[in-house]
């Protein structure tokens, strides 16, 4: 305890003097002015009651002494503050930290040593860099990632070129970036070799004319070898001696390079590059398509040709498969052909179609699965085109009609029947329409070919079956007085007729129709046509009046109820079909069943 009082005597003496109180002498460790010197002397701040007390004993050097030690406190710490703030700004964290709860004049924050370190390049190590990061400041930990990396790299480079004496460790030294062109095997400049000398770094300078001597012997060495000694610059700086060294690591040159070859005459040195290049190309391919056991490496060679006409995608002649064969380069062989025949199978997933000679070798080399593939694709886009949604519906032959559509080529009759049994005629479909416009076109140029003139109602018929009604009425614009049977006459007028009702030229169409009654009194077609005008007209019984003749001259009664159905089916005004299908069912419920479909559809 003896021990521990003197010290604390001790320091009370010692307090006294510092602060200007020895006046006072009371030297007790217990005495309250032992209390108030150990706050000042520890930077705590003294409180009024505290100053009062000083006031009263007198002790007014004390005061002054405490406040100003107080003010410059008070002045480094704002100083500190400010500089804190403009590091802040500097790596753009003012956002951040002004957002968090915790102050933004926080200098005792680590933040704030960090960026000292920043600014000093110097002792950033992995803490800090984890503790930027799980701050949410990973720009700044990229930042100081790098920056380290960067002193760890100026010391070594420093080390290895003898430039150690150098104090400066930041990157941003203008020693680093000599010593990074160093390393990258760059001439200096004439002020970068003269910064060297002004710094004494003799030793590092000496280091770089040895390696300039040795680029400089390298390249005259090249310009030998790669018959370039016409060029006159020796300067390691040109840019012959990079492509030179390119050439000489057997690094392939890029277009810039050649082109810079050629704008310099440099042809010798071009003709040998473009030999090595083509005997390395050659190389990779023979090692690419397993022909390595060819001995001959010149890129002359016929075998050169062969692997690059492989290699582009193309087919192989005969007369290079048997190149091949003879060469006992089978293995070859059957690369190319499959490489080939995986082009097609790219070329028919892309949408295009196999040629006649691509389908023959397909089939030649047992690849039928490729040909399926290139029928299923076109298929899929046939059926697409003439919107046939059954996907139940086979190949063949509905495949072939749809080629055959699409050339323009008439269906045989046994197709037409396929179509027929698949419903594909009953329905306005684009099969349909595509077939019916090929017959038009087809007994048209008969009619113009022969002159036979029964091949017009045939052809008008078609045209009209693939609505187009104009080219029908375009087709029987005939001077009818020329034709003397009456029987034709008769089938021209009723599908002229029927033409100009599809157009819902109803007068005119009832006109073509009573004519076609005058020249054919017997048939019973132009009575048919009568009644489907009184039905579009909405006059029902007259047009059941008409039908019932046309039975009595032949008329098939499922004929007459087809040609009701069209009514219904293609009229469309809603109210006019529903009084036409409540007619029908009041006359026949049995017969015309069919229509309820229709009524109930519009009630939905």
């Amino acid at each position: 305890m003896d021990n521990e009082h003197q010290a604390r005597l001790k320091h009370f003496t010692a307090l006294k003097s510092k602060y200007q109180a020895i006046k006072y002498e009371d030297s007790s460790p217990s005495s309250l002015l032992y209390l108030i010197l150990r706050k000042a002397d520890l930077a705590i701040e003294i409180t009024d009651v505290e100053f009062d007390w000083l006031r009263k004993h007198q002790l007014s050097e004390t005061i002054e002494i405490i406040q100003q030690k107080q003010q410059f406190r008070v002045e480094e710490h704002k100083k500190l503050e400010a500089e804190f703030a403009q590091l802040k700004a500097k790596y753009k964290v003012t956002q951040y930290w002004t957002s968090q709860k915790s102050c933004s004049s926080e200098i005792s924050s680590p933040l704030y040593v960090i960026l000292c370190k920043f600014e000093s390049a110097s002792d950033l190590n992995n803490s800090d860099i984890s503790w930027l990061r799980e701050r949410g400041l990973p720009h700044l930990a990229e930042m100081a990632d790098k920056l380290r990396q960067d002193i760890e790299l100026f010391a070594a480079l420093k080390a290895k070129y003898r430039a150690d004496k150098h104090q400066n460790t930041s990157p941003s030294s203008h020693l680093y970036q000599i010593l990074k062109r160093l390393e990258k095997e760059q001439q200096l400049r004439d002020s970068e070799v003269n910064w060297l000398r002004t710094n004494s770094l003799l030793e590092t300078l000496e280091i770089y004319q040895q390696i300039a001597a040795a680029r400089e012997a390298e390249f005259s060495q090249l310009k030998e070898k790669y018959g370039a000694n016409k060029h006159p610059d020796s300067s390691t700086s040109s840019p012959l001696y990079s492509i030179l060294r390119n050439v000489d690591a057997d690094r392939q040159l890029n277009k810039t390079q050649l082109e810079w070859l050629e704008k310099n005459g440099l042809s010798e040195t071009l003709a040998l590059v473009r030999e090595i290049e083509q005997k390395r190309h050659f190389a990779e391919l023979k090692a690419k398509y397993k022909s390595t056991q060819y001995e001959d490496s010149s890129p002359s060679s016929h075998l050169y040709k062969v692997l690059q006409l492989i290699d582009s995608g193309n087919l192989l002649g005969e007369q290079d498969i048997n190149f091949l064969k003879k060469r006992n380069l089978v293995e070859t062989i059957a690369i190319a052909q499959e490489q080939y025949a995986s082009n097609l199978k790219s070329k028919v997933n892309a949408g295009e179609r196999l040629s006649e000679s691509e389908i023959e070798l397909l089939k030649n080399n047992g690849r039928e699965d490729i040909i399926t593939l290139d029928q299923q694709k076109h298929l899929a886009k046939l059926k697409s085109k003439y919107r046939i949604l059954d996907p139940n519906l086979p190949i063949e032959p509905f495949y072939t009609i749809m080629l055959k559509l699409e050339r323009e080529e008439r269906l045989d009759p046994l197709l037409v029947v396929k179509l027929i049994e698949e419903g594909l005629l009953a329905r306005e479909g684009k099969i349909a329409m595509a077939h019916y416009r090929l017959e038009a076109s087809f007994y048209q140029q008969e009619y113009q070919r022969t002159g036979h003139k029964w091949h017009i109602p045939t052809a008008s018929s078609y045209w009209r079956k693939a609505n187009e009604p104009e080219r029908a009425l375009q087709l029987t614009n005939l001077d009818l007085s020329k034709i003397k049977e009456s029987n034709l006459k008769s089938a021209i007028l009723v599908t002229r007729g029927a033409a100009f009702r599809d157009k819902n030229q109803l007068d005119q169409a009832e006109s073509c129709a009573r004519e076609a009654i005058d020249c054919h009194p017997d048939s019973y077609q132009p009575l048919t046509l009568m009644g489907a005008i009184y039905y579009d007209r909405g006059n029902y019984p007259e047009g059941d009046r008409w039908f019932a003749e046309a039975i009595q001259r032949g008329a098939e009664t499922e004929a007459i109820d087809d040609e009701i159905k069209r009514v219904v089916r293609s009229t469309k005004d809603e109210n006019k079909r529903q009084d036409v299908a409540e007619y029908l069912l009041k006359k026949d419920p049995v017969r015309y069943d069919w229509v309820r479909a229709y009524l109930k559809k519009l009630k939905n």
